[in-house]
């Protein structure tokens, strides 16, 4: 402690690092504290047979299967789900880092087969531990090894108006068929689910939706700014649209130019209102040719019937879901036992690490602050 005090009072250092320390010590702290809850709810919670779950708050561990798979965007394999995210290298002050600028994530309605039945799962706002199938970092440096763009990353990142100057780093998450899950989930009767073939934005977990409904138009400022905004654009001021409360998908209807971009600051626009449309989880193919863009969600012509449809029920009485009540949803390729051994050691390591970080940054910040 004494060679630490001197170094200290021989650096001329900024209280930042130590006070963003202490914070995280606390957050970590707290955090374990989750980790140690979700591993007690998880062992509190009777592991049940599709056919005998009751319904509440159930463990159900199966294989993934359903009737329709669609190609995930990047790998092109697959899946009932699919999450791809996209982060830039920038700069930010003094330093460099990681910055998400894409979040993609679709699934078409898959089932839990145990051997015993099988239940329709939505995986709308679970938190997803599921297995990444893609990962590779893309850069045009003279000093990083040239890695060639596929042509699935250029078309992704074209579409989320995302340039490829930066140094790109591209991950995809699946659920494809056969796959062994472990889920946390409460079983509840359908709220009117059904199973069809078109895919359905899936909400990430800890997002949040606003609820409303309007319709009406535009007024001449709003048109006036979101045109400033995207220039070469030019937006119609009949705009109407619906949001439902909750993770439901809203149905919107957006009327944009049909005009073919001509330049490269037409297509940046485009590519914009692209990222725009695809952020509001808009499908309707209409929309998107009015705004003479590609549908990244329309891929009904790429979904392949794995299995005949006849073979399950589409119109299922139950759901395995978010509950209302009991808002735990976790969906895990581990084992339960693989899930509750991780939750052990990291919420134990957060429980016990997280003050002791805190003591220490507190300690340097009265060093540095002449209290001791």
């Amino acid at each position: 402690m004494l060679l630490l005090a001197v170094y200290l009072r021989s650096n001329d250092q900024g209280l930042l690092w130590p006070a963003i320390g202490a914070c995280m010590g606390v957050y970590l702290f707290y955090r374990g504290f989750q980790m140690l809850q979700r591993k007690r709810l998880i062992l509190n919670t009777p592991s049940s047979k599709v056919r005998s779950a009751a319904m509440g708050l159930v463990e159900i561990t199966g294989l993934a299967t359903g009737p329709y798979t669609m190609p995930a965007p990047i790998t092109g394999v697959p899946c009932y789900y699919y999450r791809t995210m996209a982060c830039s290298w920038e700069r930010r002050g003094k330093s460099s880092e990681w910055v998400k600028v894409a979040d993609e994530s679709l699934h078409v309605p898959f089932y839990l087969d145990d051997n015993t039945g099988r239940v329709l799962v939505d995986p709308r706002g679970a938190e997803m531990d599921i297995h990444r199938d893609f990962h590779e970092e893309y850069s045009h440096s003279l000093f990083s090894t040239h890695v060639e763009v596929p042509a699935t990353v250029s078309g992704f990142l074209a579409r989320h108006a995302i340039s490829s100057d930066n140094k790109i780093k591209i991950e995809e998450y699946c659920v494809k068929p056969k796959n062994a899950l472990f889920v946390l989930g409460t079983l509840a009767e359908n709220p009117g689910l059904s199973v069809s073939a078109t895919p359905v934005p899936t909400a990430a977990h800890g997002t949040h939706s606003i609820s409303f409904k309007m319709q009406g138009a535009l007024s001449a400022e709003a048109a006036a700014a979101m045109e400033s905004a995207l220039p070469g654009i030019s937006v119609a001021r009949n705009l109407s649209f619906a949001a439902v409360e909750g993770d439901a998908s809203p149905q919107k209807i957006i009327r944009l130019s049909a005009e073919t971009p001509g330049n490269s600051v037409d297509m940046t626009a485009q590519g914009k209102i692209a990222a725009a449309m695809t952020k509001a989880g808009i499908e309707n193919p209409a929309a998107w040719r009015a705004a003479g863009l590609e549908n990244p969600g329309a891929q009904s012509a790429d979904i392949r019937a794995t299995t005949p449809a006849d073979e399950f029920d589409l119109n299922p009485k139950t759901v395995l879901m978010k509950g209302a009540h009991d808002p735990a949803f976790f969906i895990s390729w581990h084992s339960q036992k693989d899930v509750v051994r991780a939750l052990a050691w990291k919420s134990a390591l957060m429980i016990w690490g997280g003050p002791l970080l805190t003591l220490v940054c507190v300690y340097i910040l009265a060093l540095q602050l002449d209290w001791l």
